[in-house]
């Protein structure tokens, strides 16, 4: 669907206005309605929070109803492509879609277990989420209360909406909905940046790890571009690779036939998706650091 305005879409009558953004709230074409009352709105983010703000107005049992429309994670619709096209979209993002028999087993059995303790399916978005991390949440929030569940799964249900908006509608004042990932070497025993270093990004989960991305670092010891960039950054447990064998025997140091380094690893943790991100490497041919930077 192409994108609209949001002057467009502050101009247009209600049921304009409601079609317009049709699926960006799943089978609930209410919330536009009601939210359309409360026109114009002045940016992307204020037109979101006035969305939520209409769901926020319903009574419980009718929130919960909004959150019981929404599809089961990996589940048999799911896996049939019986869903809204929006959420097709994303679980094949996260490669739900495409589950072993045994990881569908899985899943089936805690959507089971969660809608038998809370009433309604389990909701995240998975655009903000590596598997691993949404395993992890499925289990720790079937520890939650009834309240706090639903106000976890309402939470989830902002982070969805909000992507599926900015996407649909152009205007200022979009709430933030991409996170960044870079890092840069510095070689300290030159006393400068270290260009030519290969820097390899892995995603590391409990099926094994996934090659992201591949650079080379420039003159000034950086990327040129992000690592991960223009989309949320997604929870879970990452790697860097930096190649420094390579780039100090280039150097034609004094250094041993096995170098002290060669790849050095450093893995860290991702729990802002909309964050940023820097994760640089300070070396020598004989040590090395890391902080998260910005």
């Amino acid at each position: 669907m192409a994108a609209i305005t949001l002057a467009a879409l502050n101009a247009m009558d209600v049921p304009g206005f409601v079609a317009a953004l049709d699926g960006i709230f799943e089978h609930s074409p209410w919330v536009a309605e009601a939210a359309a009352t409360h026109r114009p709105y002045p940016t992307l983010a204020a037109l979101h929070e006035g969305l939520m703000a209409a769901v926020e107005a319903r009574p419980r049992g009718e929130r919960i109803a909004f959150i019981a429309a929404h599809p089961d994670l990996a589940g048999k619709a799911a896996r049939a492509g019986s869903i809204a096209a929006e959420s097709v979209s994303e679980q094949a993002g996260l490669g739900l879609d495409r589950l072993s028999d045994a990881e569908f087993t899985r899943f089936e059995a805690l959507n089971d277990a969660y809608r038998s303790r809370f009433g309604f399916p389990f909701v995240i978005c998975v655009r903000r989420q590596t598997r691993d991390a949404v395993l992890a949440a499925f289990e720790t929030r079937l520890a939650n209360s009834p309240d706090e569940e639903l106000a976890a799964a309402l939470a989830e249900i902002g982070f969805i909406t909000r992507l599926r908006l900015v996407e649909r509608v152009e205007g200022p004042g979009a709430p933030p909905t991409t996170g960044r990932l870079s890092t840069h070497v510095l070689d300290t025993h030159k006393g400068g940046p270290a260009a030519g270093v290969k820097v390899e990004l892995y995603e590391v989960g409990a099926s094994g790890r996934a090659r992201l991305a591949v650079r080379m670092t420039n003159a000034d010891g950086r990327t040129g571009s992000p690592l991960l960039a223009d989309a949320p950054l997604r929870i879970g447990t990452y790697e860097l690779v930096f190649h420094l064998g390579p780039y100090f025997a280039a150097r034609d140091l004094p250094l041993p036939e096995r170098p002290f380094l060669d790849e050095v690893p450093v893995r860290f943790s991702i729990a802002e998706p909309e964050g940023h991100y820097h994760v640089p490497l300070v070396a020598t041919p004989w040590s090395y650091s890391t902080y998260r930077g910005s």
